[in-house]
This record gives C-alpha cells, structure tokens and sequence, in this order.
C-alpha cells in the first residue's frame, strides 16, 4: 500500500517510515523545517520527503494517510485530506495494525525510564538469541538504530503516555497489545494533555487492564501508585526494584511494618489480582566511574554478579525490569545478564558530546524534577571528585509549570553550580502559573549552591564558559535542542 506520513520528521513517525518500507510498503511524507538528522534518515533510507505542506503533496492519492500527533486542524495538507474524505489514521493505530496484531508485545510504559528500558530489553532478547523486532523514542547505540523489524514473533515498543493524535486524545499506549506489560513508574507529567494525577493515574490503569491473562506485567515496586494499579491487573504480577523497595511496600502510611496485602480496586472491593509471582531485585549495588556493579537476585536467590556499564540507580531498576520481561517471554537469564555487560547506553541520556578545555560536556533529555535530580546523581557516580555544572532548561509543559518549582530546586541541589535558561514559552504562564528561573536561581544561590539565570543561548554560553574550569563536568538538560548548546559550548570552551 501507499501510507503518506504528515510530520514524518518526528522521532517516532520517521521510525515508522522506516518500518512500513521495510515491510515492503510504499512511503512518502511531508514535515516542516527538516533537517539532520532526521533528513539524513529518510534520504538513507530512501522514503521520499517534502519539506512544506501542501494539498499538492497528496499526488497522487496514498492509499493511508497518516497523521502525526504534532498536526493539528488548519493544517492546510491535513484539512486536504479531510475535504477530500480521504483514509486517515494515527500512527499508533497503524504500528497496532501493520506490526503488533500478529506478534507477542513487550510494551515499556512509565513516567521514567522507558526509552532507556525498552532499549536494554531489546539488546537482551538480542543476546539471547531472539531477534526482536523494536520500536523505541530513541537511538539505541548497540544497534545504531530506533527501529528493526524482524522475522521474530517478538516486539518490544516504548509504550508512550502522551496523546495519539487530534482526533484521538488517548494515549499512545492504549493501542500496543501488550502481552508483556512494563510499568516503570508513575509519576504526574505531560500537564499539557493530563488535566490531574488523577487522569495521568488512569491512564496506566487502563494501561494495566490491556495486559491478558495469559501475558506478564511487570511492575517497578519503588512506585506506591504503580503497586497499586498492579492490584488491578488480570495478568500475573512480577514485581522489581531494589531491597528497600521491597521494605517500603511492607509499611503502611504510618511507617509501620505490615504483610502486604493487594489494595482494593476502584469500585470499592478487594481485587482478585494475585500477588506477586515473581520478585527481581538488585542486591549488593556498587557505582564507580566504570558503571555500575550489582547481584542480580530473583525469588531470593543469586542469579550473578554484573557490572553494567550505565550508571545510576534508576538504571539499575531498568535493567531488572528488562531482565524480568525478557524472562517472561522465555529468554535464557544467563544469556540476558551477560547482555548487561555490553549494553552501551541510547542517545541523549547521560550522552558525552566532547570535551573541550578539559571540560566534558553531557546531553541528557532529564527534564521532571525526578529525572533531573537522578541524572545529577548517576553523573557524580560517573565522575567522582569532578565539579557538577548543572545546566537546564525548562521546555515541556511540565517543566515551565510553578508547581513543580520546589521539586526543581532539591534536584538541582545535587550539583556544584546550576545555570538556569528562561522558560521556552514564557507568554503561556503568569506569575502564579509560570516557574520563575530568577527565582529558582536565587533559591538555589541561598542554599549554597551558586546558581544564575540567563535568557538566551548565547548569554548562557557565555556564562558557563567564563565560569568553566578544567575537570568541571557540563550536564546539558533539555527535551529539546537547547538553540545547539552543547556545540556551541564545546566550541567556546575549545577557543577559550
């Protein structure tokens, strides 16, 4: 069939591009303000592309038309299609129905961690012999790629939380089928498309009822909203994390010790989940420059001793969760902790861009509170006795929000020095709705971490680049492109 893409320069439309070709369907597409290396992909993989939308670009008339979930009404391509009562759909849907309808889904969902788990999951199923087919919102570095399909009767997809398209303002995860159901965490993001936790809440809850009895739901067990929803779940629960994990869902509100017990569902009654059938965990964890070193224990008992190299405790939690929905699948264990040892890392977490002056500079795509605070940890980990410069933007929706401003300064508070950029769309907020970085800046310097606020790239770059010195570890955090920080910053420390 011909499937045209509308957006197919987004990271996750560009990876079903490749997709679709590969399965030996026709594709074109259409985007605005393309450029490497997303341009670089479609021309490699040679799926012709317009840069500019158009009702021209419809010519002749796809078979599908797909749209991307950044299109919305008005979009002059878009309202083409629907004057024209022409087939379109979501890219959701069709990943559902081109690639997962006929296959066993291992789908990675959670606030945190999931391009990152899914990316670890893969390379195991890999090292075990599998060969699964992937689909992840990122670049994974042990196969150069965010996309593979495969022979293989194995998907395993990063299973987002934010909307499918303007015309279906569900989840994307909603759509996968999961047979093997990952849920890493649950925390409150995306305040753009969640109106509370409540609904952010449902969303996984939903999430958690898709998986059947006959598949797996692995479940992050440091998380008391994802054990919860677990209660919840139809399929056996295997549960993840790390000792005190384990301790801390055997304490009641007030502290107290107690037997765990599965909580009540939403109507009021006690569920009929099962408990826990499995229980993986990380014992003995060890960090040092070189990564991470840990006891992989399942049930109790010692499976081997690995040395990873990510670093980071969260990363320690991906890998159990990976290792628990490999196992779930019949993955070989051994094989699969072998695999721990070459996983290499994905693109834009904890990623090294060079070093210039003698200091490195660090992308990392942190940008909850949560996130923030725990990629600050995992790189003094990674550098003991190095200063950390900690440099953030605030971007997503969540990012720019008030409420979240405290959770911001204890997260920022692990590094040595903090450099602040203004919010991305300041004329969205007000001063009761809008994190203030003056603010935050003067909050951090009051507690004794030096911190400064800078409106544009280039001020920033500057900043930073007069204050550097040699050994300083650069941590550039961002949803987005930051205005190409990190090249400018390694340049300007390179001439200093």
């Amino acid at each position: 069939m011909h499937y045209h893409l509308i957006g197919i320069a987004g990271t996750a439309m560009g990876s079903l591009a490749g997709l679709l070709a590969a399965k030996g369907h026709r594709v074109t597409g259409s985007d605005h303000g393309v450029y490497p290396p997303m341009s670089t992909l479609l021309d490699d993989m040679g799926i012709p592309w317009v840069d500019g939308f158009s009702p021209d670009n419809l010519t002749p008339t796809p078979d599908r038309v797909v749209v991307g979930n950044a299109i919305s009404r008005g979009n002059v391509e878009l309202e083409a299609v629907l004057d024209r009562r022409l087939f379109y759909t979501s890219a959701a849907d069709t990943i559902k129905n081109e690639f997962l309808r006929d296959r066993r889904v291992l789908a990675v969902a959670g606030t945190h961690g999931k391009t990152t788990t899914t990316s670890i999951l893969s390379w195991l199923l890999e090292c075990a012999g599998l060969e699964p087919s992937f689909l992840i919102g990122g670049v994974a570095e042990n196969f150069g790629t965010s996309f593979r399909l495969t022979d293989s009767d194995l998907f395993v997809i990063e299973a987002d939380e934010y909307d499918t398209a303007y015309f279906d303002k569900g989840p994307k995860m909603w759509h996968y089928l999961p047979h093997v159901g990952v849920v890493t965490n649950v925390e409150f993001d995306h305040a753009d498309i969640y109106r509370d936790d409540e609904a952010y809440r449902f969303a996984f809850e939903r999430f958690v009822n898709l998986v059947p009895r006959s598949g797996r739901l692995v479940v992050g067990w440091d998380t008391p909203v994802a054990r919860e929803l677990a209660a919840g779940a139809h399929a056996p629960v295997v549960s993840v994390g790390l000792p005190s994990d384990d301790e801390a869902a055997q304490r009641g509100a007030d502290g107290k010790a107690r037997v765990p017990e599965a909580p009540a569902d939403d109507a009021g009654g006690a569920s009929d989940a099962p408990a826990p059938i499995g229980r993986w965990r990380a014992d003995a964890i060890e960090a040092g420059p070189d990564g991470t070193r840990f006891t992989v224990v399942r049930d109790g008992t010692p499976l081997g001793r690995v040395t990873m190299p990510l670093s980071g405790v969260f990363n320690v939690r991906n890998a159990m969760a990976a290792l628990a929905a490999g196992e779930a699948v019949g993955a070989e264990v051994d094989a699969m902790i072998e695999g721990l040892t070459t996983f290499r890392t994905v693109r834009r977490r904890m990623e090294v861009r060079g070093e210039a002056g003698g200091v490195i500079v660090i992308d990392d795509f942190a940008h909850h509170p949560t996130a923030v605070g725990a990629t600050l940890e995992a790189v003094r980990d990674r550098f003991p006795g190095r200063r950390i410069v900690a440099v953030f933007e605030p971007r997503s929706y969540t990012a720019q929000l008030r409420r979240f401003q405290e959770g911001y300064r204890g997260a920022l508070a692990r590094a040595d020095r903090v450099w602040l950029a203004g919010l991305f769309r300041p004329e969205r907020y007000d001063a009761t709705t809008g994190l203030d970085p003056v603010e935050l800046s003067t909050e951090l310097t009051a507690q004794g971490i030096p911190a400064d606020h800078r409106d544009t790239v280039p001020e920033l770059v500057e900043g930073i680049t007069a204050d550097a010195a040699p050994g300083d570890v650069v941590v550039v955090m961002s949803n987005g492109g930051f205005g190409g920080i990190h090249g400018r910053l390694l340049e300007a420390l390179g001439n200093g």
